[in-house]
């Protein structure tokens, strides 16, 4: 039997080069599934998007997933795209379990936690709101810094660059007053020792379910690391969110992290979405 994929509408194109174009997943011409495909808002056409693969359920395990996915590379290519992403939910085991399979790596995860009592800080360990000359000298180096993790993760410099400073003026657009951002300094006995920057998400930023505060960025000083500050930004976070009204609380950390992945599993935090990625050679 021959799996193809046919388009079921024209390709849809963007005034910046963005292409996007949906297909039935046939098996000798009978659909049997869609898959969607887009050029990546975030790093430009040169990067493909697999945004939905669905196989009906009489037509799963007989590999019509996996010829779907190696069809759609194929077309990515034709489009130019040198790299493909997914995301995919962290209860999707078989959708997980093809990525691996067809070589995707995960560059990074979401994880979230159910709160509920507000905890309480180390002794001797205070937040208190980010001055306007600290906001200065943090944006530059939280973007920098920002900007290195992607790189180290296989996202060519330029594309890491152009989406740190398109994240950080899309989410901080007034910088230190922006509207839900809260900037702050963690101290210990008087002494900055690290920072954190959570955002509280309106209803209209957010899909149901999703969190209503999110983590964007935790950073303990360099020479204050091992003393288990990072632990107490997380728990400034947690009390932020809860400040708010806010019981869900998200964050992401790239894959490779290990200390961090450790510290927000042993907090309570869970996977919530996957993010890989594969280069097309």
């Amino acid at each position: 039997m021959t799996t193809t994929l046919r388009p079921t509408a024209p390709e849809q194109r963007t005034p910046d080069g963005g292409r996007a174009r949906s297909y039935e997943v046939c098996v000798n011409s009978r659909p049997v599934g869609r898959i969607d495909l887009a050029t990546d808002a975030r790093f430009g056409a040169g990067v493909g998007r697999i945004t939905h693969l669905r196989i009906d359920p009489r037509d799963r395990h007989r590999g019509r997933g996996t010829v779907a996915a190696l069809a759609a590379e194929e077309v990515l290519r034709g489009w130019g795209c040198g790299r493909v992403e997914i995301s995919v939910g962290a209860a999707a085991e078989v959708a997980l379990g093809l990525a691996g399979a067809l070589g995707y790596v995960e560059r990074n995860r979401n994880m979230a936690k159910t709160l509920t009592a507000a905890p309480r800080l180390p002794e001797g360990t205070e937040g208190r709101p980010m001055t306007t000359a600290e906001f200065t000298t943090w944006e530059r180096l939280a973007r920098e810094a920002y900007a290195q993790d992607w790189i180290s993760r296989g996202v060519p410099p330029e594309q890491a660059h152009a989406k740190a400073e398109a994240d950080h003026r899309s989410a901080l657009p007034d910088g230190l007053t922006t509207p839900g951002a809260v900037l702050s300094v963690l101290t210990h006995r008087g002494e900055p020792v690290g920072t954190l920057w959570v955002t509280l998400r309106t209803p209209s930023d957010h899909a149901p379910g999703d969190p209503g505060a999110y983590v964007y960025d935790v950073e303990v000083a360099e020479a204050r690391r091992g003393h288990g500050h990072g632990r107490a930004l997380m728990l400034l976070a947690e009390g932020q969110a809860l400040a708010a009204g806010e019981t869900l609380l998200g964050l992401n950390v790239f894959a490779g992290n290990t200390p961090a992945l450790r510290l927000y599993e042993s907090l309570g935090y869970r996977p919530t979405r996957f993010h890989l990625y594969k280069a097309l050679l």
